[in-house]
């Protein structure tokens, strides 16, 4: 660690704090009149403006303080991306208090872990997702209070919810201003917990002065603006959206808000980023690519030519990058973080030392990277001896971060050297960083297939294999075999109405790779089992396929 000192004193507002609620509140005033478009429970669109919300914040923190909630309390949020959910992403942590992000796409077991083990002292429940809070509170007993959002009053709804109380109708009650506090900006202002592949959720407590700081880089990164229209596409109960709303408000940016949707009404958000013009939104290759076949169908392309699609999560394939360049002029910027990490940590551009260097390909391969670090965090590779190795693009090694919005430990865990390394966040993810700096992901380090002493990459194998017209996903794990240790198993979802020979994928496959590396089996499937957020469950795909060579 390097030695830290203390220089001469600065005349600087260092005792100024960074909260969150100055995001807002700065933005309301010279932007009141901005738009909020929003969708709501029966899939109607509205619009407000940042004002009018204001407004609203300020009655939900009138009725936080009402229920009792204090300075450092917990209160959970179980809901969409609807427009109160945003307005509790400014109202609680403008308490003093902490927004705990519900991921509802948990098992039950574990999300109940998550509310006791934060210690939620209060949650919010939007009315679809009732069923799920009642399964709740049994497992929770330290909630005290359950809120119940809805445009229906409460006399309308049935509920096993012990005491519930009405959002609205307690909203209208309140008063329109509040007297927000200065909070330290070292306090926590928001609490989201791993998906628990292995063991339990972890919790990430982000600080207010992190989240500011976060916000500040991506708006800047991006070049987000007063006259872009953002669109929350990731879901705000999972990773802060990705810190998209603090962004699209510190940039003063039309905020569009597509309510609830599922995997088979990904045309919502198609038609909201064409209706809207949006210009900026997050998301994974899962939901881009379906929204991508949407606007295919249309009549007529739309012209989406300003439109910044971040992308995370996964390598989005090459196919799907040119596939919106191609037909709609949108650009799909790939970008990388986690949980730990607030959490965008790298973005995909061309610098300007490579204009004229590379040919159309070259660009095209560039893109599969996950780009360079954002101004603010430090990345490194940490070998096998526990040493960083050179950024020379051919050194393999797990990323580790650090940086003021990267978490330093996890809330009521002990430390353990596998989690951080000399200060460093150590990811799991295995990866290169080239010469000129950008990172490239090769694999997780439990995903990593270890064959014969040597490493095969199965984002890699997967992204080809998404290359071919025949195939909708796709799958890559090591399965145990007597020999080689581990040998590549694909499994593969055919795209609608096609049959894909697994001797042709095979061919496909041997264009870029060695005979040793391709998949000894490759399987078609109806489906790929996935997370509680949504990516492909590979723990589950290892347990189903070990005897697959045996």
């Amino acid at each position: 660690m390097a030695e830290h000192v203390q220089g001469h004193p600065s005349t600087h507002g260092d005792s100024y704090q960074l909260n969150t609620t100055n995001i807002y509140r700065q933005a309301v005033t010279t932007h009141g009149e901005q738009e909020i478009a929003h969708r709501d429970a029966a899939g109607t669109w509205h619009s407000t403006t940042y004002a009018e919300t204001w407004a609203r914040i300020n009655r939900t923190a009138n009725v936080l303080v009402g229920l009792g909630v204090r300075p450092g309390d917990v209160v959970g949020i179980l809901d969409w991306n609807h427009l109160r959910h945003f307005e509790l992403y400014w109202a609680i942590p403008g308490t003093g208090a902490v927004m705990l992000q519900m991921n509802l796409r948990l098992g039950i077991d574990d999300l109940a872990y998550v509310v006791e083990h934060s210690g939620a002292a209060v949650v919010c429940v939007d009315e679809s997702l009732l069923s799920q809070a009642e399964e709740l509170v049994e497992r929770c007993p330290r909630v005290r209070r359950w809120v119940v959002m809805s445009d229906r009053p409460l006399s309308e709804i049935s509920t096993t919810l012990p005491d519930p109380v009405e959002h609205e109708a307690l909203l209208a009650e309140s008063a329109d201003t509040f007297a927000w506090p200065v909070i330290s900006e070292t306090s926590a202002y928001s609490a989201c917990y791993t998906t628990g592949t292995t063991g339990r959720p972890k919790g990430v407590f982000y600080s207010h002065r992190g989240i500011v700081l976060h916000t500040m880089m991506w708006a800047a990164d991006q070049s987000v603006t007063d006259r872009d229209t953002v669109l929350l596409t990731t879901p705000m109960f999972h990773a802060q959206c990705w810190g998209l709303p603090q962004v699209g408000v510190q940039a003063r940016s039309r905020i569009v808000l597509p309510g609830r949707y599922s995997a088979e009404e990904i045309h919502i958000l198609a038609d909201a980023m064409v209706q809207f013009d949006v210009t900026v939104t997050n998301g994974a290759p899962a939901i881009f690519a379906p929204m991508l076949d949407h606007l295919r169908s249309l009549d007529e392309a739309p012209d989406l030519s300003r439109l910044r699609m971040i992308s995370g999560s996964t390598e989005p394939p090459l196919s799907l990058m040119r596939g919106y360049e191609e037909l709609t002029g949108a650009r799909i910027i790939h970008g990388y973080g986690a949980t730990e990490t607030t959490p965008l940590v790298t973005s995909n551009r061309v610098k300007p030392s490579l204009d004229g260097v590379l040919d159309e390909e070259g660009l095209w391969d560039l893109k599969r990277s996950q780009g360079l670090p954002v101004a603010g965090v430090d990345l490194r590779l940490l070998g096998p001896d526990g040493e960083f190795l050179p950024h020379d693009g051919a050194c393999v090694g797990e990323v580790c971060i650090r940086g003021p919005w990267i978490t330093e430990s996890y809330w009521k865990v002990d430390p353990n050297p596998d989690q951080f390394h000399r200060g460093y966040w150590r990811s799991g993810d295995i990866g290169a960083i080239s010469p000129e700096g950008y990172l490239k992901i090769t694999d997780r380090l439990k995903d990593v297939i270890k064959s014969g002493g040597e490493w095969i990459s199965s984002i890699d194998l997967e992204n080809l294999l998404l290359e071919h017209p025949q195939v909708h996903e796709a799958a890559v794990i090591g399965a145990p075999h007597a020999q080689w240790q581990e040998r590549p198993l694909a499994l593969v979802v055919p795209a609608p109405g096609q049959d894909p020979d697994e001797q042709e994928l095979r061919a496909h496959l041997a264009k870029r790779f060695a005979r040793w590396q391709l998949p000894d089996q490759i399987l078609i499937v109806a489906s790929l089992p996935r997370t509680g957020v949504g990516k492909v469950d590979k723990k589950s795909l290892r347990a189903a396929h070990e005897d697959v060579y045996s």
